[in-house]
C-alpha cells in the first residue's frame, strides 16, 4: 500500500489523502461497528465507545486473517461533534492501542443518530490483504 501524499500539500493528521494498491490480493469490506459490547451495552461517553469499535474491528479483521495495518479506508458516523471533539484523547488513546500508527484515509460524519439509540458512533471499514 502506497500512500498518496502530494509534495505540496500538508500532511494530515490522523488519516491518509488516499492509498494506492498493487497486485492481486484479498479485499475486506466490514459492517459499520458501533461501541456497543459482546452483550450490546453501551459505555456513556463516546471516546469509550470508539474504543470499543475499534476492538471489533480489530477482532473482525483477525477473523479474516488480516489486522489494522490492512485497513485502507474508514467511514466514521458520529451523533454530536462536541462530544466527538471533547474525546479527542481518549479517542486518540484508543486508536493507539488498537489501530497503532496506521492512518488510512478516513471520512468522518456528523449525523441525527443511529439505528440503536445508544451508539455514538458507527465506523465502517474496508480492508485490503496483498497476496503471499
Amino acid at each position: 500500500m502506497r500512500v498518496l501524499q502530494p509534495a505540496e500539500w500538508s500532511k494530515p493528521r490522523g488519516f491518509s489523502h488516499g492509498v494506492a494498491l498493487d497486485g492481486p490480493g484479498r479485499w475486506i469490506v466490514l459492517a459499520g461497528q458501533t461501541g456497543g459490547d459482546e452483550r450490546g451495552e453501551y459505555q456513556p461517553d463516546m471516546a469509550a465507545q470508539v474504543g470499543t469499535a475499534l476492538k471489533r474491528i480489530v477482532k473482525l479483521l483477525h477473523e479474516a486473517g488480516a489486522g489494522p495495518e490492512h485497513i485502507v479506508r474508514l467511514t466514521w458516523y458520529l451523533t454530536s461533534r462536541g462530544e466527538y471533539e471533547t474525546a479527542g484523547a481518549g479517542i486518540g488513546a484508543a486508536w493507539k492501542e488498537t489501530l497503532g500508527r496506521n492512518f488510512p484515509p478516513s471520512t468522518l460524519l456528523y449525523i441525527d443518530g443511529l439505528v440503536d439509540q445508544r451508539a455514538k458512533v458507527e465506523i465502517e471499514v474496508t480492508a485490503f490483504v496483498p497476496a503471499a
